[in-house]
């Protein structure tokens, strides 16, 4: 059985006096029960993290914590970048990869988020690996083939062991920030998909074993029938992440199954 994995991007929101807040908050609202039926991760801005790993070390906190991106590099004249060894260094278990965002605003392409992935697993964290497709892939019907092709790119030349250890989220892209959802079984044809081309480049076990997230105006109204489905195994959640009662209340989903 895969354990459903929530994870909630804040995106560029939350100053670290402000995360250490809603990480309080959120850790009042979740107990063990539901931190055993669900990993909960929150993936801050990088002025945060450090006061979120003093926070879980501190008070011995179950929940996970990531990066919003990486560096290819380890270290150098990189201005600006942070490197997979430093988020190492802080405790980081996830760090996203290839996030629609990177992918539009700061122009990254296939080749950069293979090495990003490469990068972060060197270094024993977990990608979380993004693919997805815009309004016009979806209207075209073409999201399908969008969506394996960015996977192929993105997880070349991985190992059958460097496979195992990635979580892949699906976003479709006119779906994020936009109060559209798709359906539930506009997911679940998308994560299937990604379930299956995992077994053509891995192994059976390997796609069985496979996380596979929905990402795309997540919210408590909404996970529980998305959570439904076969193939969907967590979610990528923005904007409701940043909302501490909310994202407690899309972690007790399990509840109402």
């Amino acid at each position: 059985m895969r354990k459903p994995l929530m994870a909630g991007n804040w995106k560029m929101n939350l100053n670290h006096l402000e995360a250490i807040a809603v990480v309080q908050k959120l850790v009042y609202s979740i107990n063990d029960k539901d931190y055993d039926a669900v990993d909960v991760a929150v993936l801050p801005p990088f002025t945060d993290i450090r006061s979120i790993q003093t926070l879980v070390d501190g008070d011995r906190l179950r929940l996970l914590y990531g990066a919003q991106d990486v560096s290819p590099s380890a270290n150098g004249a990189f201005t600006g970048d942070i490197s997979a060894p430093m988020l190492a260094k802080l405790g980081c278990t996830f760090v996203v990869v290839g996030h629609s965002e990177r992918r539009s605003v700061h122009k990254e392409e296939d080749g950069v988020i293979n090495k990003k992935i490469k990068a972060t697993l060197a270094h024993e964290m977990t990608p979380i690996f993004c693919v997805g497709e815009d309004l016009s892939v979806r209207e075209s019907g073409t999201h399908v083939s969008h969506v394996i092709r960015q996977m192929r790119a993105g997880l070349a030349n991985l190992s059958k062991p460097e496979l195992k250890k990635i979580v892949i989220a699906y976003e479709p892209i006119w779906a994020i920030g936009t109060g559209k959802t798709a359906t539930p079984q506009d997911a679940q044809e998308v994560c299937s998909a990604i379930r299956n081309e995992m077994e053509e480049i891995g192994s059976r076990e390997i796609a069985q074993d496979t996380r596979i997230l929905y990402g795309g105006s997540v919210k408590s109204a909404n996970i529980a029938e998305i959570m439904k489905e076969a193939d969907v195994d967590g979610a990528l959640i923005g904007g409701a992440s940043i909302d501490p009662e909310e994202l407690a209340k899309i972690v007790k989903f399990h509840q109402s199954t």
